[in-house]
């Protein structure tokens, strides 16, 4: 483990976990690896600053002869990277640099075109812009100009604020161009500089992996290709191409159980932590989820009081919040208990399977909870 890792660790017994649920977990995911369900997997389990269970599974690579996944191993985020990209959003309110109600226009002014105008950052980060089908070239990954072109092009798919449906890449694209705005520099360095650095998270986490470290990144498997070039991993696609080990995402929820305290480091204020973990969407169900409530803040989502939910547990407290990646992965943190978890695989599965699967992961760990 890195020396500057943030949490230190102690016995999950300590902190207050059952052993027969967390049994049950270790037990689950090996069988899944022995089903050939995934190659690898990591877990890490955290509560009130401390890191009580970090478990690395499997492979890392399966091709040529197998190579181990180890502890080091940075597996693809997928979508849970939107919320790594949206706190640097955060933090550059907390500088007075943005606000949730900005036009995005009034930091990008060529996003205006094709009726953009009057679409708020607030709109943009609970999946409300009217956009979601935006998306960019491969060309862009390296000329991030081109990128801010492409995304301030972006057609609209209906009238902003009219209805709530996921964003795959267009919300953060977009947010990834505002920062870049703002800020003068690459988004890939403020959220290294600004989140990741400060934190004591820069080898955990990667938005961009730098070519000494893409040694360690995990191949991502599906039923159908997927891109695990050397260009892919250094580009740092803002809605769902950062890297990490799974006690970097736990230790990154934990910030957020401490109200933007993470040990000594104060990185937000809590007041802004309340507001962008808050359900700004109530009830609405989304369009890209079939129905289900999403209960969006804006970065993460929560559990709510809903009968139908995804990732967080079906068990778990309404005040839960994480984040998901696409067929692989979910992270959480549950205010009411101070517990963060983390699970991350390296196969994108289908549904049904995979959603029923993070149920039950997500349940075992609020069942430890004492």
């Amino acid at each position: 483990m890195s020396d500057s890792y943030p949490l230190p660790s102690a016995d999950p017994a300590g902190l207050g976990f059952a052993a027969t649920p967390l049994e049950h977990l270790d037990r689950l995911i090996r069988q899944h690896i022995e089903e050939g369900r995934y190659p690898g997997a990591q877990i890490a389990l955290a509560r009130r600053g401390n890191l009580a269970l970090f478990r690395t599974y499997g492979l890392a690579r399966t091709e040529p002869h197998g190579l181990p996944a180890s502890d080091d191993t940075l597996f693809l985020l997928f979508s849970q990277t939107k919320v790594l990209t949206s706190c640097a959003v955060w933090i550059l309110i907390e500088e007075g640099k943005l606000s949730f109600m900005d036009r995005v226009a009034d930091h990008l002014p060529e996003f205006a075109q094709r009726g953009k105008s009057e679409i708020t950052l607030h709109q943009v980060m609970t999946h409300q812009g009217g956009f979601p089908s935006g998306d960019v070239t491969k060309a862009t990954w390296t000329d991030h100009a081109r990128m801010r072109a492409e995304v301030c092009d972006f057609s609209l798919d209906w009238t902003p604020g009219t209805r709530l449906q996921y964003h795959p890449r267009a919300a953060h694209l977009t947010q990834a161009m505002v920062i870049e705005a703002v800020t003068g520099q690459d988004y890939r360095d403020v959220i290294r500089e600004k989140v990741l650095v400060p934190l004591g998270l820069a080898t955990d986490i990667f938005v961009g992996v730098p070519s000494r470290e893409q040694e360690r990144c995990a191949d991502t498997y599906a039923p159908e290709p997927r891109d695990n070039s050397a260009e892919f991993r250094a580009a740092g696609m803002p809605s769902g191409g950062g890297y990490a080990t799974a006690r970097g995402m736990a230790a990154f929820y934990q910030m957020l159980l401490g109200l933007g305290r993470l040990g000594n480091v104060r990185l937000l204020s809590p007041r802004l932590v309340g507001y962008v973990t808050r359900n700004h969407t109530a009830a609405r169900g989304d369009d890209a989820m079939d129905g289900i409530p999403m209960h969006r803040g804006l970065g993460p989502h929560l559990r709510g009081d809903s009968e139908r939910i995804r990732g967080l547990g079906t068990i778990g407290a309404p005040e839960t919040f994480g984040h998901g990646g696409a067929g692989t992965s979910y992270s959480w943190a549950d205010p009411t208990s101070g517990v963060s978890f983390a699970y991350i695989t390296n196969f994108m599965a289908p549904d049904p399977w995979h959603t029923a699967r993070l149920d039950r992961i997500a349940n075992l760990v609020h069942a430890a909870i004492d």
